[in-house]
């Protein structure tokens, strides 16, 4: 099936090239929320460690597209958006999967054998995150609903909100019962900040798109 989406992406307008990886990555980057949340709902370890694998497999995955949006950038004249934006949201995109791998990194690396409510909220909203901008980027090839677009990007702007209540409140309440224990305060505070940097990350793959959305609809 790969093989044959590289067929018809031959015949593809070259400046339409980048909106289908655009939506590569973005299909992608809803398959790396979905294992996480898988991930951190797990309690056999080797199904954790299966997981982990997958996403750094996904997250290698994501920066061939990456890599093949920029090496198009470099080489069209032609571009369906500004050059600046195409780079920005293509390394905001990138930025989400880095961030979710790193966190699913930090929970096998540091073994985190107990994973709280709060990493789990943490997870699904990155998920969430993700599913939003999956609505929202297909819509970029002919901008003709941009309610669309708008009420994914308010949704991610709502879900990183939470996050960062959350993410205080996890910190709030490491400090009161690890105040004693340095080793797992730390990790736990990494864990955390990982996770919460990958709503961040989301949120700015919405201030992109809005900022497109604004130049060109």
């Amino acid at each position: 099936m790969g093989g044959f989406n590289s067929f018809v992406k031959l015949f593809i307008p070259k400046d339409r090239v980048f909106y289908s990886l655009f939506e590569d990555v973005a299909a992608n980057l809803v398959e790396m929320g979905k294992v996480l949340v898988e991930l951190v709902s797990a309690t056999d370890m080797a199904v954790r460690k299966d997981k982990t694998h997958l996403i750094e497999r996904l997250e290698h995955k994501n920066d061939d597209f990456t890599h093949r949006i920029f090496v198009e950038l470099g080489q069209n004249f032609i571009t369906p958006f500004d050059r600046e934006d195409i780079h920005h949201l293509a390394a905001t995109l990138d930025d989400v999967a880095d961030y979710i791998h790193g966190s699913a990194k930090r929970l096998d690396l540091y073994k985190v054998m107990e994973i709280n409510d709060s990493v789990r909220k943490l997870a699904e909203l990155i998920y969430q995150g993700t599913l939003e901008l999956h609505k929202a980027i297909p819509e970029l090839r002919t901008m003709s609903n941009m309610r669309n677009i708008t009420d994914a990007c308010v949704k991610i702007n709502s879900l990183e909100n939470h996050a960062d209540d959350i993410y205080d409140m996890a910190i709030a309440d490491l400090f009161e019962k690890e105040a004693n224990n340095a080793g797992e305060l730390l990790k736990m505070r990494e864990l955390y900040q990982a996770l919460e940097i990958a709503t961040d990350k989301c949120e700015d793959c919405a201030n992109v798109i809005e900022s497109i959305i604004i130049k060109y609809a």
